[in-house]
């Protein structure tokens, strides 16, 4: 972050204008507040280069619609939140458009809309809901989406998970595990949610913990076998996903084993940051929410010619709570 020393230009500018940092959140971005972050940003921020290039994510959004029964959630902190979870992305949002060198890519680790008001298919052919306002607001940033599930994007035994991918794919162009290559990195959107611990019919059935299934795990290992520097969004925190699935085989093994080549792993689903360092063999990372604060989000620069990233606001995170400070200087 900039200097800000005194005389200098950017504490003339803090002196002028004193903002709460708290309720700049529940403002979201304003006009000033997008000035300073488009300057730190620019001073901070190198240049992209055919090596280079920066990135965003989002985690937990939780979109709602006209059908929400509102109470419905654990709490008045909760049931305060998920009446502002659209104004909130679209503050994350517009300060994201908004930065110069641009970002280039954005991440969703899940959670994208609060679940299901009905478990009839047609339904959302006949309504709008939740589902087109969370298509809407993605459409609003200026560079591809992309998005991963969260257990709020399944209704696990109410709406079957054949439904939930038949939607996502219908409405939002979204498989329910992924990857894409960008610049020499490789991004990959696990699914923890497709193994036996969300299976009705399993012995293992424990909506609390996720798995995500032989198949899923034999493309995940297949995709590090190649050994492209790479970057994992799950969407539960690695501590609640199973370690083994098949005898010795699963998630956990693969995350040590390809250490080396993964650069990040990045959850969500707990709302607040937390930092699991090296626990599980690379960098583990769990991402608070917009749901709560329109200030969490993740910006990153990647460069593939050293193949190492930079969280660049990472000195911001409020770390086991919900916020971090705007993108300011200052």
């Amino acid at each position: 972050m900039p200097n800000l020393t005194e005389g200098s230009d950017a504490a003339k500018d803090e002196a002028q204008v004193k903002i709460d940092r708290r309720a700049f959140g529940m403002m979201g971005a304003s006009a000033l507040g997008t000035l300073w972050t488009q300057r730190a940003w620019s001073e901070v921020a190198q240049a992209a280069s055919p090596s280079r290039f920066h990135f965003a994510v989002v985690a937990d959004p939780h979109i709602i619609d006209e059908f929400y029964v509102k109470g419905s959630e654990n709490g008045v902190e909760d049931n305060e939140s998920i009446l502002h979870t659209s104004e909130r992305l679209i503050s994350a949002r517009t300060l994201i458009n908004s930065l110069h060198p641009k970002i280039e890519q954005v991440f969703v680790a899940g959670d994208c809309f609060h679940n299901y008001p009905s478990a009839d298919y047609d339904f959302y052919f006949k309504h709008r809901t939740r589902i087109d306002n969370a298509k809407e607001l993605f459409d609003g940033f200026q560079m591809p989406v992309h998005l991963g599930f969260g257990n709020h994007d399944y209704d696990v035994p109410r709406v079957s998970r054949e439904m939930s991918h038949r939607l996502f794919a219908e409405k939002l162009k979204a498989k329910p595990y992924s990857s894409v290559d960008y610049k020499g990195f490789r991004f990959v959107h696990l699914n923890n949610f497709l193994g036996a611990r969300w299976d009705k019919s399993s012995p293992q059935f424990d909506k609390r913990l996720g798995s995500l299934g032989e198949e899923q795990l034999n493309w995940f290992e297949g995709l590090l076998n190649d050994r492209k520097p790479t970057v994992v969004f799950i969407h539960y925190p690695l501590w609640l996903v199973d370690a083994t699935e098949v005898r010795d085989y699963g998630l956990h093994p693969l995350l040590r084993k390809h250490r080396d080549t993964i650069q990040m792993v990045i959850a969500g689903h707990w709302h607040k940051w937390v930092d699991f360092a090296h626990t599980y063999g690379p960098q583990h990372y769990v991402a608070a929410a917009t749901r709560y604060d329109p200030n969490a989000y993740m910006l990153f620069e990647a460069d593939s010619r050293s193949q190492k990233l930079r969280w660049v606001n990472a000195d911001l995170v409020e770390w086991s709570t919900h916020y971090s400070k705007p993108y300011l200087a200052g």
